[in-house]
């Protein structure tokens, strides 16, 4: 937006003070802003990676339960791209890449459980729900 430019002199230097003031505030604040951004992502890094190791000591302590569970971005966001299953009829244990997943993001990881099926059971014509 172009501003009419004042008459008088004292005018025109105290319009030139205020938009010199303008922009300088415009660094701070976007500077301040780019900082306090950096600030929640990394809490919410934090919160994420917490949230995850409460769910992976419920679930080595107790067995479960496994409601309620992370997402699976909370899971990427908290630094555990890995999932390991087990197949509940052979036992066969297996690392998946949550990553590679082809699952809207918003998934609960314990959705996953029901969800993933055992390769070698699958050949077998058997389909049951890793854990």
């Amino acid at each position: 937006m172009k501003r009419p430019t004042p008459l008088s002199g004292g005018d025109r230097k105290a319009v030139a003070k205020e938009l010199r003031r303008s922009e300088a505030m415009t660094t701070i604040y976007a500077a301040r802003s780019a900082e306090l951004r950096e600030q929640g992502e990394r809490l919410i890094r934090e919160a994420d990676n917490l949230l995850c190791q409460s769910w992976n000591e419920r679930m080595w302590s107790k067995g479960g339960p496994v409601d309620p569970s992370p997402y699976i971005t909370q899971a990427l966001n908290g630094g555990y791209p890995l999932l390991e299953i087990e197949c509940s009829r052979c036992r066969t244990a297996r690392t998946v890449d949550l990553a590679e997943l082809k699952r809207p993001s918003t998934t609960f990881i314990h959705d996953l459980a029901g969800r993933l099926v055992c390769s070698k059971c699958k050949m077998a014509d058997k389909r049951p729900a890793s854990r």
